[in-house]
């Protein structure tokens, strides 16, 4: 019974740091000169300068950062 306890205690955790790192790591799709993520787009141009336009211009990708806020909120509590 020990065992299992402390399987989910291992399981939530991890499940915490992952939920983490997944919200505020800032390059989640990378293709050559173009950066992704959940709160902004970024483009690498020649002269090693960065552009970059925030990413929430859809209701879909907003709702995507409010859920992510809120499970961030919600497992500190």
């Amino acid at each position: 019974m020990l065992l299992l306890l402390l399987g989910i205690i291992v399981l939530h955790v991890t499940v915490l740091v992952l939920l983490f790192v997944s919200t505020i790591v800032s390059q989640w799709l990378v293709s050559g000169d173009h950066t992704a993520d959940l709160w902004q787009n970024c483009t690498t141009n020649t002269a090693s300068s960065f552009h970059c336009v925030g990413s929430s211009s859809n209701e879909w990708l907003q709702s995507v950062q409010a859920m992510m806020i809120l499970s961030v909120i919600f497992s500190v509590l």
